[in-house]
């Protein structure tokens, strides 16, 4: 062979090889920009799209693997005839775009669709040099190299910029027109084939985009004026911007998500549970409630299938830009079934007898605490259990004594790692009457250990569990042996109990028997609160005024109730109720002299039942020590005692038996002692002038 001649062919070989190369990475880069390109999007469990995130562009673009028939035909045939005839540059074309510019020709443009693409993917759209025409030719040669005709189509449809940051079919049918690209008519089509050329001027939200889509159809043979008006196309495009902004309630979560992600959020329950709660909310604005949130989990895994923090997060309604998930609100007796199970794993039990009646602690600052009930009287003896189901504040009172506030304290702090509002020391026995503060969310997941055998588990919200760990700080952590949580269970379960506070009437009764609830109400009925569950899934809700304003006599019961128990019906009727039973293996019953109790096996149940009664050591039941009245001519107090007592006054001898009436002479301190058989106890009392 010629020398000459092997050289060249080495030579164009090697440049063959070079542009060989240079075509794959080019081909791989067009195909990775095309793809970072894709906007994440967010989908619920069951695959189903909830927002779609704008892209690096700032662009919505969803994609779509199936370019419609009816579009492309008509794509091809207004942008780019012979695409399926070219590599990359059409040449007749080519000189006809020659010919515009030396005044031979009148065509607009020259670009195929593979060069269209590539321009779009450098992102030279707005720079028109010759340079760039020649690197974008270079691309398209590249595409069509590596990349079949079909690839590249849906390539340039899921990429063409169609006005108002939508990027590519599938987004712009759904954006301006509110339907999936294979339900376009020809009218549409038409329209959005007139936005190709100015995006900006012509999309169909604007008022030019019919008189060009007129223009399209004429050069394309095509006859439907059934288009949709700019009025209507700007409002579908508004619903659609409104619907993929972060919802309310997913903001923070979804704040640094910049890639697609599949959610726990069931939204078919999410958007059944916002629509009950806008009605429902509606209705008890009569009672000056004008805000409710709920979450609903899903066991074993603590899945969020539903988190509503506002009836309407696009509502400019008082407190409704809100989300009121995650403000702290004083919880209410909802911390009662954490008191009790703390009591019962110091020894307490259901049938344990603690008497409801009035009683006096002394906190810092001088501050004397009388606990009150929610009807405002005392109901005497009672079981834990009955005062647990009716949820009575005194008894709560004095089961959190029992237990020790510095150890609940520690319970809540440390073992729950709850961070408080405001320093935990400050709300001293109050705790018990519901003065803590939480979140809706806090607290729901606190309440999981009870369907979760005592174990408190992560929240899930992305079924990547990886993402969960900037919000949701638990593992699996076990608070309480089964045992006792089962006691717990066992209370909150039983409405036959609980009649005597909230009736046998109460939405809180549902048809399913393996449930559990607990109702809270705040300090001037400013918040209303129930916590439920199954072993399957749990459901919180809470309402009130986002501005923190009392409602009018909302109780947990006929506030959230109301809510509570329609969200309750749904889950129950839906895929996630198992009719999974509670798991009591570790109750047994005792007969007790209020008939048949229970507790668990082993219980000394003597012992047990009389735990709270003996720690109390107190003789003289009326009045308390230090306590101070007010003296004028009809003043006069009871003197009451546990048993049949000598009454001493500064040391005199006054009378005897259990409840007496004393009528001091003056103001002044007055020593009172009561002595029995066994026992002899010394108080002082102030009687102050006016």
């Amino acid at each position: 062979m010629n020398p000459k001649l092997r050289r060249f062919l080495i030579v164009l070989a090697a440049l063959a090889a070079v542009f060989f190369v240079l075509a794959i990475n080019a081909n791989a880069k067009l195909i990775k920009i095309y793809q970072e390109r894709q906007s994440p999007v967010i989908s619920d469990r069951n695959q189903k799209v909830m927002l779609i995130r704008t892209n690096s562009l700032g662009y919505y673009a969803l994609y779509s693997d199936s370019i419609p028939e009816s579009f492309s035909k008509l794509l091809i045939a207004k942008e780019d005839k012979y695409f399926y005839f070219h590599k990359g540059l059409n040449p007749i074309s080519s000189l006809q775009a020659l010919g515009t510019k030396i005044g031979l020709s009148s065509r607009e443009g020259s670009s195929t669709l593979t060069q269209q693409l590539a321009k779009i993917l450098l992102s030279q759209e707005n720079q028109r040099s010759a340079q760039n025409k020649l690197v974008e030719f270079f691309y398209a040669l590249s595409l069509e190299m590596f990349s079949s005709k079909e690839q590249i189509l849906e390539m340039y449809c899921n990429s063409i910029y169609l006005g108002n940051q939508l990027q590519g079919l599938a987004t712009a049918s759904q954006a301006y027109f509110a339907v999936s690209p294979e339900n376009l008519t020809t009218a549409q089509i038409s329209q959005i084939l007139a936005t190709i050329n100015s995006p900006t001027q012509n999309n169909p939200a604007s008022e030019n985009n019919i008189a060009k889509a007129k223009i399209v159809q004429t050069a394309l043979n095509l006859d439907d004026p059934n288009f949709l008006e700019s009025k209507q196309a700007s409002n579908n495009l508004k619903l659609f911007i409104q619907n993929n902004l972060a919802v309310l309630e997913l903001q923070k979560y979804l704040k640094d998500i910049n890639s697609s992600q599949v959610l726990t959020i069931d939204q078919e329950i999410n958007d059944k549970a916002r629509e009950i709660i806008d009605r429902n909310i509606s209705l008890l604005k009569t009672q000056k409630a004008k805000n409710a949130a709920a979450v609903i989990l899903y066991f074993p895994n603590n899945e969020i299938i539903s988190l509503i923090g506002s009836p309407d997060p696009f509502s400019y309604a008082q407190g409704y830009q809100i989300n009121m998930l995650d403000k702290p609100r004083q919880i209410g007796s909802t911390i009662k079934p954490f008191l009790y199970l703390k009591a019962f794993q110091k020894g307490m039990r259901p049938y344990t007898l603690i008497d409801d009646r009035e009683y006096k602690y002394q906190s810092t600052g001088n501050y004397s605490l009388y606990p009150r009930n929610y009807d405002y009287k005392y109901h005497g003896e009672m079981t834990a259990h009955f005062a647990l189901s009716n949820s009575i504040n005194v008894p709560a009172v004095k089961t959190l004594e029992f237990y020790g506030l510095p150890e609940f304290q520690d319970f809540l702090t440390k073992d729950l790692e709850f961070t408080p509002y405001q320093p935990i020391e400050t709300y001293q026995m109050g705790i018990a009457l519901g003065a803590l503060e939480m979140s809706l969310m806090d607290l729901s997941s606190y309440f999981t250990i009870f369907p979760n055998q005592g174990t408190l588990k992560n929240l899930t919200l992305f079924k990547d569990g990886k993402v969960n760990n900037d919000f949701f700080k638990y593992k699996n952590k076990e608070i309480s042996p089964p045992e006792f949580v089962e006691l717990v269970n066992k209370i909150l379960n039983d409405r036959k109990t609980g009649v005597d506070q909230f009736g046998a009437g109460s939405s809180l009764n549902l048809s399913a028997s393996n449930y559990a609830l607990k109702t809270g109400t705040s300090h001037d009925y400013t918040d209303s609160w129930i916590i439920g569950y199954t072993p399957d899934f749990l459901v919180g809700v809470w309402v009130g005024n986002a501005d923190n304003t009392a409602t009018q006599g909302l109780s947990g019961q006929m506030g959230a109730g109301l809510i509570w128990g329609e969200l309750m019906n749904l889950m129950l009727a839906s895929k996630y109720n198992h009719k999974t039973e509670f798991d009591f293996q570790n109750i047994k019953e005792y007969q007790g002299k209020n008939g048949t109790e229970f507790g668990l096996a082993n219980d000394n149940f003597n012992q047990a039942q009389d735990i709270i009664k003996n720690q109390d050591k107190a003789l003289i039941l009326h009045p308390h020590d230090l306590d101070i009245f007010v003296f004028d001519k009809n003043a006069r107090i009871n003197l009451e005692a546990k048993k049949e007592v000598n009454w001493k006054i500064n040391g005199d001898n006054f009378a005897f038996g259990n409840n007496i009436t004393f009528t001091p002479k003056k103001d002044g301190r007055y020593q009172i002692t009561a002595i029995s058989s066994d026992q002899t106890e010394t108080i002082s009392v102030d009687f102050v002038s006016r």
